[in-house]
Formats: C-alpha cells, sequence, structure tokens
C-alpha cells in the first residue's frame, strides 16, 4: 500500500522517522524504517531533517494474515453430536480438548475439529468462528455453537441476558450441613496470579451460583453438587466452591487437593486422585430458546467416564 505526505510548516525540522510516526500513529518508529519511503524518486535517510513542502511516499508492505482456525482443520477426536440443524450444532465436550487454536495449541482444538466436520458462522473471528461460550480446557460437556452468522447474533444475545439455564455437576472436597444454597460473590482476575480468578469484596463482576446437594460420602469427605449457573463468569463455579470451602476435586488451580489426600484411606479413592488430570467438572445441562425458531430446546450430557468412575469409587468405598 502506498501513502503519501507533505511536509507543513509545523513540521519542519523533524527528523523523518519522528515527522512519518506522526503521520502513522498506528506504526512505531522502529516499524517506520523497515518501509520503503522516498522523496522525488530518490531514496532518503531516515535521520534527515524535512522541509516545507517536501513529499515523502511511504510503501507500506501488507499485514502478514493471520493463520486461522480454518487452516488447520484437524479430525483428531471423534465428535459426540447431541444435535444439529442448519443454525447450530450441539456437542459434548470431552475433557482435556482446549476450545480454539492459541499460542501453545495450534492444533487439535476443539473448533478445528468442527471445521473438519461443518460449517460454523463467520462471526466471533477467524480464531473462534461460532463460538458464543466456552467451557476450560479440563471441563467437559454440553456446548452450542452456530453455523450461521444470525445464529450467533442471537446465541450471543441469549448468553449475554443469560435468558437460559446452565447446569454443572462437580465433585468436591467436603460435606455441607445443608441441602442447597446460593453462593454470591464478585469475581475478579488475582492481582498475584493472572491466570487464576477471585472472589472479591468490590471491584470485579457479580456473580451468583446455586448449589444443591445431590450426595454425599462423609467417610472420604466428598459430595456430589448440581450447579446452576446465574451469571457466566470465567472459572465462577470452580471460585465459588473453592471460597466457600467445597474446592473441585482434581482442580490444579483452586482444589488444594494435596492437603487433603493424607486424609484418603480408600486406596481406589487416593489412587485417582493422584493420577488424574482434570477438574470433576461436568456441564451437564443446556435449556435456551433456538437462536432462529424460538422454540424451547433442552440438552443433556451423561456424566463422563472419569466422574462416573469416581462416583462408583465412593459408592463401593
Amino acid at each position: 500500500m502506498q501513502r503519501e505526505f507533505i511536509v507543513s510548516d509545523d513540521d519542519v525540522g523533524l527528523r523523518l522517522d519522528k515527522f512519518l510516526a506522526s503521520k502513522m500513529p498506528e506504526f512505531s518508529r522502529s516499524e517506520i524504517q523497515k518501509f520503503s519511503v522516498s522523496r522525488g524518486g530518490a531514496t532518503v535517510k531516515f535521520s534527515d531533517k524535512v522541509r516545507n513542502g517536501e513529499m515523502y511516499i511511504v510503501i507500506v508492505p501488507d499485514a502478514p494474515r493471520a493463520p486461522t482456525a480454518a487452516d488447520n482443520k484437524s479430525c483428531d477426536f471423534d465428535l459426540d453430536i447431541l444435535y444439529q440443524d442448519d443454525d447450530i450444532i450441539v456437542i459434548n465436550k470431552p475433557r482435556g480438548v482446549v476450545m480454539y487454536p492459541s499460542a501453545g495449541n495450534k492444533t487439535g482444538t476443539l473448533v478445528q475439529n468442527l471445521l473438519c466436520y461443518t460449517n460454523l458462522a463467520s462471526l466471533g473471528g477467524d480464531i473462534r468462528p461460532g463460538v458464543v461460550h466456552r467451557l476450560d480446557k479440563d471441563t467437559s460437556g454440553v456446548m452450542i455453537f452456530a453455523k450461521t452468522d444470525a445464529a450467533y447474533r442471537e446465541l450471543v444475545k441469549t448468553f449475554s441476558t443469560h435468558d437460559l439455564t446452565r447446569k454443572y455437576d462437580a465433585f468436591v472436597w467436603g460435606v455441607p450441613n445443608w441441602e442447597s444454597a446460593t453462593i454470591t460473590g464478585n469475581i475478579a482476575r488475582s492481582s498475584r496470579n493472572r491466570q487464576k480468578m477471585t472472589m472479591v469484596k468490590s471491584g470485579g463482576k457479580p456473580a451468583t451460583t446455586e448449589v444443591q446437594c445431590i450426595d454425599a460420602w462423609s467417610h472420604a469427605g466428598v459430595s456430589h453438587f448440581k450447579c446452576n449457573l446465574l451469571t457466566g463468569r470465567t472459572h465462577q463455579i470452580r471460585v465459588h466452591l473453592s471460597a466457600h470451602g467445597f474446592p473441585v476435586l482434581c482442580d490444579p488451580i483452586y482444589g488444594r487437593g494435596t492437603a487433603r489426600l493424607g486424609s484418603v484411606k480408600n486406596q481406589s479413592l487416593l489412587e485417582f486422585l493422584k493420577t488424574h488430570n482434570g477438574q470433576m467438572l461436568h456441564a451437564s445441562y443446556l435449556s435456551l430458546k433456538h437462536p432462529i425458531t424460538g422454540k424451547n430446546m433442552t440438552f443433556k450430557a451423561p456424566l463422563p467416564a472419569d466422574m462416573f468412575e469416581l462416583r462408583e469409587i465412593l459408592e463401593n468405598s
């Protein structure tokens, strides 16, 4: 791309690179010094002082195209498809799978596998086409993706207004003295660890989680919770439960599991907790209106094999 700049009275005496930086603030001076610049057909030095009325021609190279999710479609695993039509696709996400490409995960992501199977909406960006919500790498369960731009716009509205129901199953440390509870507390990024979220007394974003105790095993000090998200903050369930003394089992960030392993007497349970990767959290239920037809739709995903195995260990211990 070619751009032209003429020196005015206010610019006289500036170094050429500084003059050009003032005209192209989207580029740094070091970037500009790599461009091809000429005056009257002759090359110039960036240390030259500009004079009134001079015209400089700058050739700005085209920015390299950023890689997209579609560049590396990858059929690395079979998709567990719960539902699909022309506008949406709903899948049961496996644990251990990253949502979309990033610096440390260029292939094998959920979006890339979806693109290997079907089309997704163009909205959401080249890396996250059709993505309207997300699950952590080690959280499994129900996810919905938009296949058309119209569906994408409506789903974004649905999630932003929380006009839906999302429920999760969690196996946690601790046995409560209540059957149900509502946890409220603002959530913000930790100032000590930017990869971690935390509950704060002021600031952050409001968050509410309804919790029901489905089952409890006092001898193991473990419970099975059903959690209903009334808001959708990053790591919300994991943060809320941990802050109230019920961290999710096998959670490497909020679980605090190492300190509790000494109290585990059952060898099968101990072996499971020591060797398993990924928090025992599963998005089991999603209910919302279809983004195009408006029809009420409900999707369910059964407990994954590892959580089912954990429950059997607890029941038989």
